[in-house]
């Protein structure tokens, strides 16, 4: 059994790669060059591949930064910093990348019908503070319906199935779930900010620190001072 993993290095993704091997798929994790500010994140998203022993792992490149609309496309557009959790969940934040799922998941959907996968995992999350509007469950059940409708596989009655382990999952949820599974959290990175040390201060970093605080354990990543 074969299944596509959308990898990003970060916490979610890597904690869906490996359950997605507990689950007993041979893994084909599928990472993205998009020339996003945080590129830091593809060394990881390696590491992490490497070290989970995956059969084979794609990196996509093309370049969203001549669309722009994202503060993780646009170095003119601030990133968020030193917000409560309160703050996140008022409103969709400019890290929102215009559809990045939507082209993420059409990679991803091309990538499995060619090599005869029955699943892609995604590391969405309905209950971060972000509200991303493609991280939701209304959201993934519309592109389900796309992957039927859209490939080959789908209109001969064996759709790939999309699988969101993680959408009702609060982060320390995630972290306690990671954990069983035995995911190393040194080798995933984070932080939106694009540099080599996290920066501790944007919204995903401090959505990480929170919730490692919150389960009383240290984040292992070093944090800038």
């Amino acid at each position: 059994m074969k299944a596509v993993i959308l990898l990003s290095g970060g916490l979610d993704s890597s904690t869906v790669l490996y359950q997605a091997k507990a689950d007993g798929y041979e893994c084909h994790p599928i990472s993205f060059d998009y020339q996003q500010r945080h590129r830091r994140e593809l060394r990881s998203a390696l590491l992490m591949a490497s070290k989970a022993g995956v059969a084979e792992h794609q990196i996509i490149n093309f370049d969203l930064r001549q669309w722009g609309g994202s503060a993780l496309t646009d170095d003119k557009i601030d990133l968020p910093q030193e917000r409560s959790l309160d703050e996140m969940s008022q409103n969709i934040p400019t890290t929102y990348v215009p559809a990045r799922n939507t082209i993420f998941l059409s990679f991803a959907l091309g990538y499995a019908e060619a090599i005869a996968a029955e699943r892609v995992y995604i590391g969405v999350n309905a209950l971060d503070y972000s509200g991303y509007p493609d991280c939701r469950p209304d959201y993934i059940q519309a592109m389900q319906e796309v992957f039927r409708l859209g490939t080959k596989q789908g209109r001969e009655g064996q759709p790939i199935t999309i699988v969101a382990p993680l959408i009702d999952l609060k982060k320390a949820e995630i972290i306690q779930l990671g954990n069983q599974l035995g995911v190393p959290w040194d080798l995933t990175w984070s932080c939106y900010a694009g540099d080599d040390v996290a920066c501790g201060v944007c919204d995903s970093c401090r959505l990480r620190l929170a919730a490692f605080a919150e389960l009383g354990l240290k984040d292992p990543l070093p944090y800038r001072e």
